[in-house]
């Protein structure tokens, strides 16, 4: 399924380039922007969230939904245990060591250059949150759904018969559901909080939820054949959600992304159902949507596929020392933050990638990617 291959690919980039320009902002979400030397300025900083924000809402929920779509063709394949074993190697051992060793020394690194005169203890043990993985949070998020799902699959697999078939209704549900327990978690847990080992509580409803429609989704042959008429009402579905978001936004006050959008986060507030909503939208049909429209495109693969998506999960392991390397190195650098944040995202994204290819224990040096690892990833 290269397809599957050449989307997870674009993401992982996608990933990365937005991490580059977060370090450069008010409102944050990545380390760099704790010492940045310059930032974007509100009215830039706007038109980025115009225009990439609403696709941030979604990025990780459709790697959620591709982890779903394979998750039971590999625990068939390699068995519970195998498969539980693999993905405590595959995911656990990367976010273990992000949490204690590289993460820490790499926002060390980005303080030292910035003279900030604080110790690598310090950065371990007392920044927030406790045993921040930087990027791997999602790695460890992803165990814990992989391996729950490991323990209830006997009590949950079709075993004679066909399943039922997913239908543009369930699609349509599980927006709703995915909107309603996004707004009730962020009435404890607002968007951008941290918990401890930075799991992105307020985030999983669409993660949680995203994974569950890709299991479904695989049982009706929506990982190799997504329905046309489905891939067409999610994509009309979500474009038009993109165009009008930024128009809502403004239209509701939004001017300072930094200044404005506490209320958008969580808690009682219009806004933040408005978010939940939108996010439900955009989550669900965007990734049924990119999922199928890359199938279209990509059914025997995208040029040079085995060559930029070999290398894609270990350019996400790395992307966090990566990243706030080269901020460091440019720091220097007499420019505005509306070059440098492009320039490092990059150069960020190139280095990962080509790191990511020359590094077979994380999977980079595969010829053809495997789908188990595409499970985990």
């Amino acid at each position: 399924m290269p397809h599957l291959d050449a989307l997870r690919a674009l993401l992982v980039a996608w990933v990365i380039g937005g991490h580059a320009l977060l370090g450069y902002t008010a409102v944050g979400g990545w380390a760099y922007d704790e010492v940045n030397e310059v930032a974007f300025a509100p009215a830039t900083e706007l038109a980025l969230v115009a225009v990439l924000g609403p696709s941030g809402l979604f990025v990780i929920g459709v790697l959620f939904f591709i982890a779903g779509l394979l998750v039971e063709q590999a625990v068939e394949r390699h068995g519970r245990s195998r498969y539980t074993r693999d993905r405590v190697v595959r995911l656990g051992l990367p976010w273990l060591a992000s949490a204690l060793l590289v993460w820490p020394a790499s926002v060390w690194l980005a303080y030292t250059a910035a003279d900030r005169r604080v110790s690598f203890w310090w950065v371990l043990a007392h920044r927030d949150p406790l045993l921040d993985s930087g990027s791997l949070w999602f790695a460890l998020v992803l165990l814990v759904f992989s391996v729950a799902f490991a323990l209830v699959w006997p009590w949950t697999a079709v075993r004679s018969g066909r399943p039922a078939r997913l239908t543009g209704r369930h699609v349509v549900a599980t927006a709703v559901l995915v909107a309603a327990t996004s707004f009730v978690v962020r009435l404890w847990f607002p968007a951008r909080s941290g918990q401890v080992a930075d799991l992105h509580l307020w985030q999983w409803p669409q993660c949680l939820g995203l994974f569950v429609l890709g299991v479904a989704a695989a049982r009706s042959g929506w990982h190799r054949h997504v329905p046309g008429r489905v891939r067409r009402v999610c994509g009309a579905v979500a474009l038009l959600t993109f165009v009008l978001l930024p128009v809502l936004a403004l239209a509701s006050g939004l001017r300072d992304v930094g200044r404005d959008a506490t209320s958008y986060l969580g808690g009682w507030h219009v806004e933040a159902l408005a978010t939940a909503g939108v996010e439900g939208i955009l989550v669900v049909a965007g990734a049924v949507w990119l999922v199928g429209l890359a199938e279209r495109r990509w059914r025997d693969g995208a040029p040079g596929t085995p060559r930029w998506t070999r290398g894609a999960f270990a350019a996400f392991v790395i992307q966090g020392p990566v990243l706030l390397a080269l901020a460091s190195a440019v720091r220097p650098l007499d420019l505005p933050a509306e070059v440098k944040g492009p320039l490092v995202a990059t150069l960020g994204i190139t280095a990962c990638f080509w790191l990511g290819r020359r590094l077979p224990a994380l999977g980079g040096g595969r010829t053809t990617p495997a789908p188990a690892p595409a499970a985990g990833t």
